[in-house]
């Protein structure tokens, strides 16, 4: 595996339960869609993952299921040292076995709220610390604090840290880091629905939520676009429009999950504090899952 760029389309795994059990079937199913539909790497245990639910013993036997599934088809970007405790996360990846990781996905502190010199001095600290390269997560509808682009720009320098995972719906600030990075330095689309724009601006790529369910249809847009086939791109991308807002209306992974049990391919549980999808916007996201055939 190459091990100093990640491009294409990521999936940021859910984790299907069976009650409050992982369901090891299910992950290996949607896995195993994912990898014949032609997304380029698998991002296990983010957001998307309800890993802020997950202890440490289901945290590995998540990696566990992955790396079966994936024997090593495709690159592995773990998420799950996104803690507000800098320390707390040292001592995570001190302890954390690395094998068949190509890198770790890092968000910014929570809750704290950090200025940008603590940014800096946390993904710093991280870098210098970590034996897999480093992508940083700018999502500040979550974590309360962006990562402003003279930030990114300046952890870009680190030679530790390989990508951003952009998904603070600021272009300007997209520009602004798409314009002034050096070249070893990579910006993936951390929102689905504006990753072809990203694309046509420079981005090389997602860490997709929808890719989860519709691998094949967003894969061949996000691809089309790095061909620079604007055309195709846009016809594959208009498709899953309608789509990408009920994913979202009652939060993530509440739409996902939803969708993917319409498929068929998993339970839509969840643990609390989130719930299931209502049933009236569930039967409006199958609604507009059936105008995609």
């Amino acid at each position: 595996m190459e091990n100093s760029s990640i491009k294409g389309v990521g999936t940021a795994l859910v984790t299907p339960f069976d009650g409050d059990r992982i369901d090891p079937v299910a992950l290996k199913k949607i896995i195993q869609y994912n990898l014949a539909q032609g997304v380029d790497f698998l991002v296990p245990l983010g957001t998307t993952g309800e890993t802020s639910t997950l202890n440490d013993n289901e945290c590995n036997h998540i990696l566990n299921i992955v790396h079966e599934a994936n024997d090593k088809k495709v690159p592995i970007v773990c998420g799950m040292f996104a803690k507000n405790n800098t320390s707390q996360v040292l001592s995570a990846i001190k302890g954390f076995d690395f094998h068949g990781i190509h890198s770790i996905l890092i968000a910014s502190p929570y809750y704290n709220k950090p200025s940008q010199a603590g940014l800096l001095a946390h993904y710093t600290a991280i870098a210098d610390s970590s034996p897999v390269p480093v992508i940083l997560y700018n999502v500040p509808s979550r974590t309360a604090v962006n990562i402003s682009a003279e930030t990114t720009l300046r952890l870009a320098e680190h030679p530790n840290i390989i990508a951003t995972k952009e998904a603070s719906g600021d272009f300007n600030q997209i520009m602004q880091i798409l314009k002034h990075k050096p070249s070893h330095f990579d910006v993936l689309s951390g929102d689905d629905a504006i990753t072809l724009p990203m694309i046509a601006c420079g981005s090389v790529g997602v860490i997709s939520v929808i890719a989860n369910a519709f691998p094949a249809i967003f894969s061949s847009s996000v691809h089309a676009a790095l061909a620079k086939d604007y055309v195709r791109a846009k016809a594959f991308n208009d498709r899953l429009l309608d789509v990408h807002k009920w994913l979202y209306i009652e939060g993530n992974p509440v739409g996902i999950k939803a969708c993917l049990n319409i498929l068929g391919y998993c339970k839509d549980e969840l643990r609390l504090p989130l719930v299931k999808l209502s049933e009236e916007n569930k039967q409006r996201l199958a609604e507009s899952i059936k105008g995609l055939y």
